[in-house]
């Protein structure tokens, strides 16, 4: 089995409703965003699939949320924008994104150097 990764990043801002402390306030981050894809059958040129296509389909992705406050995004009118929350919502929109090459394991979003949510339809181990 072959694991592609990729990362990118995106600005916005978002607030935490009903929580109890500074990030109930409107704050912004530079979110990180590392996609993991996986899959076992190189094409012919010895790749699962040219990092170019993983990167434009993580980059589309993003863009929804670019410079963004994430609370004005339908996806988060009733939910919070955790990065829990965001790490699903950025998994569903790459899901599929590479046809049968390769399947989206694992997306994670940082919202700091040193803080990150992750999400994968399948246990992690």
């Amino acid at each position: 089995m072959f694991e592609l990764t990729v990362e990118d990043t995106f600005d916005a801002a978002h607030q935490l409703r009903g929580y109890e402390g500074p990030c109930e306030n409107l704050h912004g981050h530079t979110w990180k965003v590392r996609a993991t894809f996986s899959g076992g059958k190189l094409n012919k040129l010895g790749m699962l699939v040219d990092f170019k296509e993983i990167k434009a389909a993580l980059k589309e992705v993003l863009s929804a949320f670019d410079h963004r406050n994430l609370n004005d995004l339908s996806a988060f009118k009733r939910t919070n924008p955790t990065s829990e929350n965001v790490a699903v919502l950025i998994f569903k929109g790459l899901s599929g994104k590479m046809g049968g090459k390769a399947k989206l394991k694992k997306v994670t979003v940082f919202e700091s150097p040193v803080t990150s949510a992750s999400y994968a339809r399948e246990r992690m181990a």
